[in-house]
C-alpha cells in the first residue's frame, strides 16, 4: 500500500527561493514578537576538573526552563523566553557536558527565531560530540529556514553558501542515519536546487530502496527527471508503481508527464484514475478536460468543463475553454456568447485586486477572432483597437514580451481593416508593427506588401518591398519577397536575377530554391520550376519539411492541368500532415471544380475551413463544392462570405455569378461577372488563366443578351 510521508519537504522546493521545511515552532503570535535585544547569556566553559555534575540542580533548572518555554508558547508571552534561556544556563553550569541540555538550549534559540545563537550552541555541542545527529539536524533546519526566508547566513556560520552549508549538514546526517528516508529526500531536494542531478538521483534512489512505496520519494524522483528534461524516465518512475498502489497525486504527476510527451490518451487515463480517487478535486478535473481537448475529444472535454462550471459558476477559465471547443466545432455564435460571459466574470478591470492583463488580452483576442469569423467586422475592429490601446506605451519602450503581445493585436487589427477594404487604416496599423523593430518590422513589411498585392497595387507593393530591403539589407526573406513582387509587376528577369543572387551553394539555399520554384510556376516556366523543386528537395533533411515540397509538386502539376499526378502529390502531402489546410483546400477544390468525388471534396474543404474559417479562398471552395452538388442555399451563403473576404479574386466573383445564373438571377450574375472581368484586368500575369478569363467574358456577354431580350419585352429595369 502506498505510504505518505507528510514530514518531507513539499514539492515546491525546486525553486531555491521557495525552499521550505515543516518545522516545530512557536505559534505565529510568539514568533512574530520582537526578539529580546538583551545581550545573550554566555555559557561558562566547563572547568577541567574531576568534579561530578550536579544532576539534581541541572534537572531543577531544566524543569524551570521547560515551564517558562511552555508558558511563552501557550500564554503568548515571548518575554518568558529570556527566563527559559537563563534557566538553561543554570542547568548547564550544573551539568556542562549534557548533550540534552545543550541541544535543548539550541532548540529554544531556534524556536524563538534567534538563529545565530542557535547555530553557536549547536556548533559548540558538535565540538565535543561531532557525530551528534540531532545537532546536525538542527543546523540543517537553521539553513533550510534561512534559504526559505531568503536571508543571509547567520554570522556564526563558517564561510560558504547557505545552500552548500545545508547540503553539508544533511550529508553528515544521512551518513549517520543511512536509512532515514526523510533526510535523504531533503538532501536530494537540496541537490536538485543546486542542479546536481546525479547526486539528487542517488539520494532519491537510496530512499526508494528503503521505502519503495513512499509517495513523496516517487514524486520527487519523477519531478527531478522532468525538471532535467527526461520526461520518459519521469513517467517510467511512476509507471513502476502498480496501478493499485498509486495515489491521486502520482496519477496527476503521471498525467502531466504524458501531456508534455503528447501522449494524450495515456494522460487521459491517468487523470481519470486520479479523478476516481478524488472526485471533488477541481484541478484534476481541469487537467482531464485539457487532455481531452488536446486529444480532440471535444464533446468529452466540453462535458468536463461544464462540470467545472457547475462546481464553480465563477470559473471563467473553464468558460474560455468552452468557447474554444465551440469555435472548433464551428458553433461560432455559442463560442462568442461563452467568451463574452468569461469576460464578465474575469477580473478584467484594472482597479480589481486580482486584475490580470494577460487574461484580458487572451479574452480580447478570442472575442475579436469570433466577431471576425461571424463577419461582424466593426465590432471585431473595436475589440482589437481596445487591445492595441491597452498594449501601448506612451514612451514607445517595450519589453520583448510586450512587443509580442502588441504585435499580435496589430496584425489582427490590420487584417480586419483589410477585410473591410480600409486600406489606409490597414497600412497605418502595419506601420505600427514595423515601428516595433526586429522580426516584428519584417512581418509588418510583409503584411503591407501582401495587402497591396491583394489590392492589385503591384507598383506600390514593390515600392514597400524595396523600402523593407533598404531597412534590412541583410534579410534574405525580404529580398525574396521583393523578387516575388517584381515578378507580379511583370519584371520577371529582374525578380529572378535577384533571387538567384541569393544562392550561396550551401545547405542554406533551400528557401531560395523554394521561392524560385514558385516564381517559375507563376511565370509558367515548368521545367525550371521542377529543377528548383528538385534542388530544394536535395537540401531537405527533416521529414516534416517534405510536406511543402509535395504541395509544390502538386501545384506545379495542377497548373499544367496534369490532374492525376497532382492528386497523388497532394494525397502524399496529406499523409504526412493530415491537418494542412492549404493542401486540404487545394485538393478539395481541384476535385470539386472537375465534378469528381464531390463527397470527399466536401469533407476535405470543410476540414480546411474549420482550420481557417476566415480564409476567403477556402470559403469560395466550399461554396463552389456545394454549387457542384446542387445545394444552392449553402453555396450562396459561403460564396457571399468569400466575396466579402476576398473581393479582389476574379474566380470568387465568377463562382457567385454562376450561382446567381443557376437560380434565375441573371442581372446579379452579370454584375458579378463584370467585377470578375475588372479584377482579371488588374491581376498579375502569373495569376491569369486566359482560358478562364475568356469563359467569364463569354458568360457576361450571354447574360447581357438575355437581359436585353427581357428588357425588349418588359421595358428597362428601373435603377
Amino acid at each position: 500500500m502506498m505510504t505518505k510521508n507528510t514530514r518531507l519537504l513539499p514539492l515546491g522546493l525546486f525553486s531555491s527561493a521557495a525552499l521550505l521545511l515543516t518545522l516545530t515552532a512557536l505559534p505565529a503570535r510568539a514568533q512574530s514578537a520582537t526578539a529580546p535585544s538583551a545581550t545573550p547569556i554566555q555559557i561558562a566553559p566547563a572547568k577541567a576538573t574531576d568534579s561530578v555534575p550536579d544532576r539534581s540542580q541541572a534537572y531543577y533548572h531544566a524543569a524551570l526552563a521547560s515551564t517558562y518555554e511552555e508558558d511563552a508558547v501557550t500564554q503568548g508571552h515571548p518575554e518568558l523566553v529570556d527566563k527559559a534561556v537563563e534557566e538553561y544556563k543554570y542547568a548547564l553550569n550544573a551539568d556542562p557536558d549534557s548533550a540534552q541540555l545543550n541541544l535543548g538550549l539550541a532548540e529554544l534559540y531556534f524556536t524563538a527565531g534567534r538563529a545565530r545563537e542557535a547555530e553557536s550552541a549547536a556548533r559548540a555541542l558538535l565540538k565535543s560530540q561531532p557525530d551528534n545527529v540531532d545537532a546536525h539536524q538542527l543546523l540543517g533546519r537553521i539553513y533550510l529556514r534561512t534559504l526559505s526566508e531568503g536571508q543571509n547566513a547567520p554570522s556564526a556560520s563558517p564561510s560558504g553558501n547557505v545552500l552548500d552549508q545545508a547540503i553539508a549538514e544533511f550529508e553528515k546526517i544521512v551518513a549517520l542515519r543511512p536509512r532515514s528516508v526523510q533526510d535523504r529526500v531533503v538532501l536530494g531536494q537540496l541537490y536538485t536546487v543546486k542542479h546536481d542531478v546525479k547526486k539528487a538521483e542517488a539520494q532519491f534512489e537510496a530512499a526508494l530502496a528503503v521505502e519503495p512505496d513512499s509517495e513523496e520519494v516517487v514524486l520527487n524522483l519523477a519531478r527531478l527527471y522532468a525538471e532535467s528534461g527526461n520526461l520518459e524516465q519521469a513517467a517510467k518512475t511512476i509507471e513502476a508503481i502498480p496501478v493499485t498502489d498509486r495515489t491521486a497525486k502520482m496519477e496527476n504527476a503521471l498525467g502531466g508527464a504524458y501531456e508534455q510527451l503528447k501522449k494524450f490518451k495515456e494522460a487521459i487515463a491517468a487523470f481519470q484514475r486520479a479523478k476516481e480517487m478524488e472526485p471533488g478535486d477541481l484541478r484534476t478535473r481541469d487537467a482531464l478536460a485539457q487532455s481531452l481537448l488536446n486529444n480532440n475529444q471535444l464533446d468529452e472535454a466540453l462535458k468536463q468543463y461544464r462540470e467545472l462550471i457547475d462546481a464553480d459558476p465563477e470559473d471563467y477559465d473553464a468558460l474560455i475553454h468552452i468557447s474554444e471547443i465551440q469555435r472548433r466545432q464551428s458553433k461560432y455564435e455559442d463560442a462568442l456568447a461563452s467568451i463574452q460571459q468569461a469576460r464578465k466574470k474575469a477580473p478584467t478591470e484594472s482597479h480589481n485586486s486580482t486584475y490580470n492583463e494577460g487574461l484580458v488580452l487572451e479574452i480580447g483576442y478570442n472575442e475579436g477572432l469570433l466577431l471576425d469569423v461571424l463577419g461582424r467586422y466593426n465590432e471585431a475592429a473595436q475589440v482589437y483597437e481596445k487591445m492595441v490601446d491597452l498594449t501601448s506605451h506612451a514612451n514607445g519602450a517595450y519589453t520583448a514580451e510586450e512587443k509580442s503581445n502588441r504585435a499580435i493585436f496589430l496584425e489582427r487589427l490590420g487584417t480586419v481593416y483589410h477585410e473591410q477594404n480600409k486600406s489606409a487604416e490597414a497600412l497605418a496599423t502595419y506601420q505600427k508593427l514595423i515601428d516595433l523593430g526586429g522580426e516584428h518590422a519584417v512581418r509588418g513589411y510583409q503584411f503591407q506588401v501582401d495587402m497591396l498585392r491583394d489590392d492589385k497595387q503591384f507598383d506600390k507593393a514593390v515600392e514597400v518591398a524595396r523600402k523593407a530591403v533598404e531597412s534590412n539589407p541583410k534579410d534574405r526573406d525580404l529580398k525574396l519577397m521583393l523578387a516575388g513582387e517584381l515578378i507580379d509587376l511583370g519584371k520577371a528577369d529582374e525578380g529572378l536575377a535577384l533571387a538567384k543572387s541569393l544562392l550561396a551553394n550551401s545547405k542554406e539555399d533551400r528557401p531560395v530554391y523554394l521561392e524560385l520554384a514558385q516564381m517559375y510556376v507563376r511565370a509558367h516556366h515548368w521545367k525550371e520550376a521542377e529543377e528548383a523543386i528538385n534542388q530544394a528537395e536535395a537540401l531537405t533533411v527533416k521529414p516534416e519539411d517534405r510536406t511543402y515540397l509535395l504541395f509544390l509538386r502538386g501545384e506545379w502539376a495542377e497548373r499544367q492541368k496534369h490532374y492525376e499526378p497532382a492528386e497523388q502529390f497532394f494525397r502524399k502531402a496529406l499523409e504526412q500532415d493530415p491537418a494542412n489546410a492549404m493542401t486540404l483546400n487545394y485538393l478539395g477544390y481541384m476535385m470539386a471544380d472537375r465534378g469528381k468525388q464531390l463527397s470527399e471534396a466536401l469533407t476535405l474543404i470543410r476540414k480546411a475551413v474549420d482550420l481557417e474559417p476566415m480564409n476567403g479562398a477556402f470559403l469560395d471552395s466550399l461554396g463552389w463544392c456545394y454549387f457542384k452538388m446542387g445545394q444552392f442555399e449553402l453555396a450562396e451563403e459561403n460564396l457571399r462570405k468569400a466575396v466579402e473576404r476576398d473581393s479582389s479574386d476574379p474566380s470568387v466573383h465568377d463562382h457567385l455569378g454562376e450561382l446567381y445564373e443557376k437560380t434565375g438571377r441573371i442581372r446579379l450574375a452579370a454584375a458579378q461577372w463584370e467585377i470578375s472581368i475588372k479584377q482579371f484586368a488588374k491581376s498579375a500575369p502569373g495569376d491569369i488563366d486566359p482560358v478562364e478569363q475568356a469563359k467569364v467574358q463569354k458568360k457576361l456577354e450571354s447574360a447581357r443578351v438575355k437581359l436585353a431580350k427581357e428588357e425588349s419585352v418588359t421595358g428597362p429595369v428601373k435603377p
